[in-house]
């Protein structure tokens, strides 16, 4: 049986590596002409690394990550700590796997080298423009005039899908009212940030700072609300200055960070309500193309690690059907909702917009820390307790 998925970034990637362990043949068209990342971290909670190990993979991305001892949040401002969770020691313990820091690109890389591994076979600069479907199959078209029979299509091609587009018509994103900023520097220009993700929280933005590469370079993200959205790009072009008047007056060493950047990119963050539906006949949609979602809670790519073990789980057992599709999105969808509307409600949190509202939030939880700091740990329970692996489909 023939699958096609579009889009090899990490969920596509994942969904080639899982289906061709089951043993399905499997070809990934990826519109870039070689797999390359614009400089930028990813955390990888116990759930997204449970999956990772699932696939095979997780040592081999233990060996280029960073592992954080704390999960903090801070006043942006002051610097002031308004919770720890000592997630080094927790995350195994409690979640049966580490939580990891990594670079982008060496995901990516480690994915790419394990699917064609595998035996899935990688087709670059080239895009999934249509497909058409058939009595026994389909008709799967690219961009360069290709044509490719299937027995199964997975749009995994991100939140601007095409073939999420022809399944279901034009979908209307939703502007979450913030744009991200993103660079990487060295870790030496703040040698005394922790090995920590660290949530600085402020009026209207929030930065998150973590150290990836084994610790050797420092992944900066600050989120602003703002009406100046410029599209759904992660590869757009900022101005450092801009940057830096964004944060101006932040404690150290937020400005340290943002100084030694020689470039940056912003991209306006968008997300969408859930579908209707994930699947029509042979065609399928994973990771973005089904639930993009904000970064606030740090989830986008391991819902994705996650749908592609748990479609190749319900395509083995049923085999390329409507029954093992409805039986996918059954599975995956109160998940990925649930997730979606956390991830919406912490940007609030995070950007309380006056003293008031910042000491009715963050005094609660300054106390609760100190007091109970079993419950702060619990909070995460649900996403970071979710193990693909044991899913009976």
């Amino acid at each position: 049986m023939k699958v096609v998925i579009a889009g090899a970034g990490i969920g596509g990637l994942c969904a080639a590596i899982a289906l061709t362990k089951v043993g399905f043949e499997v070809e990934v068209v990826e519109r870039a002409p070689v797999l390359t990342e614009v400089g930028a971290g990813i955390q990888l909670s116990p759930n997204a690394v449970k999956g990772l190990a699932g696939l095979g993979v997780a040592e081999a991305v233990l060996a280029v990550s960073s592992q954080p001892q704390t999960l903090e949040m801070r006043i942006g401002r002051t610097g002031e700590k308004v919770f720890s969770i000592p997630i080094a020691k927790d995350a195994r313990k409690r979640y049966g796997a580490p939580y990891l820091h990594v670079h982008r690109a060496d995901l990516i890389e480690i994915l790419k080298r394990s699917a064609e591994f595998a035996g899935a076979h990688l087709r670059l600069n080239a895009r999934v423009a249509a497909y058409v479907r058939e009595d026994t199959g389909l008709r799967v078209g690219l961009d360069t005039g290709a044509i490719i029979p299937a027995d199964l299509l997975v749009g995994a091609d991100g939140a601007r899908s095409t073939v999420r587009k022809q399944m279901l018509g034009e979908d209307q994103a939703r502007y979450t009212g913030a744009v991200a900023w993103r660079i990487t520097v060295a870790a030496d220009v703040a040698p005394d940030l922790p090995h920590a993700a660290i949530v600085w929280a402020g009026p209207g933005k929030h930065a998150v700072t973590y150290r990836i590469r084994r610790g050797e370079m420092i992944n900066f993200v600050g989120v602003v609300e703002t009406d100046r959205w410029r599209g759904e790009s992660w590869d757009q072009p900022g101005d450092p200055v801009d940057l830096a008047d964004d944060f101006g007056g932040w404690a150290q060493p937020i400005p340290d960070i943002i100084a030694a950047a020689s470039t940056c990119h912003v991209w306006a963050l968008f997300d969408r309500d859930p579908l209707p539906r994930w699947s029509d006949d042979r065609v399928t949609l994973l990771g973005d193309a089904c639930h993009a979602m904000p970064p606030f809670q740090a989830q986008g790519a391991a819902m994705a690690i996650e749908d592609a073990i748990v479609l190749a789980k319900c395509l083995q057992k049923d085999g390329v059907s409507e029954e093992s599709l409805r039986n996918y999105e059954k599975l995956r969808k109160p998940r990925t909702s649930r997730v979606l509307n956390s991830a919406r409600s912490n940007m609030g949190v995070f950007h309380r917009s006056n003293a008031w509202s910042q000491a009715a939030t963050y005094g609660p939880m300054k106390m609760a820390d100190r007091l109970f700091p079993a419950f702060i740990r619990s909070r995460q329970d649900w996403i970071y307790g979710y193990d693909v692996r044991k899913v009976v489909v």
